[in-house]
């Protein structure tokens, strides 16, 4: 029931996450039909690697799913350092729209689940589900105070950022050292982090992981920009 519940919950963040982006984004219509195509593809690929059991291959150093979960973040601070358009196009995004997808993270308690359950051991849930759960808690009041106040709440906005993306990093660390049979493996003994290499469960480091790191660095860009706008 656990993961009928997870697949349809998980599905519906990660349409929304990329149908409320994309639609916000700069772009022309041909532009945006590429882009929900290039999204689809991944996505495809994503389930096709879990359906296959490739993410379930942990002996090797760097496993396919931390692949997966760095990948598109690196596709895309390349693309964005090396082509000005697609710079522009990200940080046109809205603050309270990058803010407020991260509300759906409070299905970050879905980790605290599977470990009441033992298919997650270790400080891997425990450090996943809560974090999770604060960053999307918190996320709702500071979209509502930056609708308020598009040029205040700067403090705030970046204290909520750093914790959010360090969340998201301490996640991603903890779940490979808790891989079971992985030469990095500290934590969780025989159960680990193993239900995450399974559907839907996959899906969140693999999808949903780099596009919440995405809208953390996308903040940090456009803070950056308004304090040199300010400081001018």
């Amino acid at each position: 029931m656990l993961d009928l519940i997870g697949t349809t919950v998980l599905t519906a963040a990660i349409a929304v996450n990329l149908n409320a982006a994309i639609t916000m984004m700069p772009l022309s219509s041909a532009q945006k039909l590429t882009t929900v195509a290039i999204a689809g593809l991944w996505i495809g690929l994503a389930v096709a690697l879990a359906s296959a059991g490739v993410y379930a291959v942990t002996s090797t150093p760097v496993p396919a799913i931390g692949v997966m979960a760095g990948l598109p973040l690196v596709a895309a601070t390349i693309a964005a350092l090396s082509l000005a358009s697609v710079r522009e196009t990200l940080l046109a995004l809205p603050l309270p729209l990058l803010v407020g997808l991260n509300a759906m993270r409070v299905f970050g308690g879905f980790f605290l689940l599977l470990a009441a359950q033992d298919r997650l051991s270790g400080p891997f849930p425990q450090s996943a589900g809560w974090g999770d759960i604060i960053v999307g808690l918190t996320a709702i009041p500071l979209t509502m105070a930056i609708v308020r106040h598009p040029q205040g709440n700067r403090g705030a906005l970046f204290a909520w950022n750093l914790f959010g993306a360090l969340d998201l990093i301490a996640a991603v660390t903890l779940g490979i050292m808790s891989a079971p049979g992985s030469p990095l493996q500290i934590f969780g003994e025989t159960i680990g982090s193993s239900a995450v290499v399974m559907l839907p469960w996959s899906n969140i480091p693999t999808l949903l992981v780099p596009f919440y790191l995405l809208t953390h660095g996308i903040i940090f860009a456009k803070l950056r920009r308004a304090s040199q706008v300010a400081a001018v």
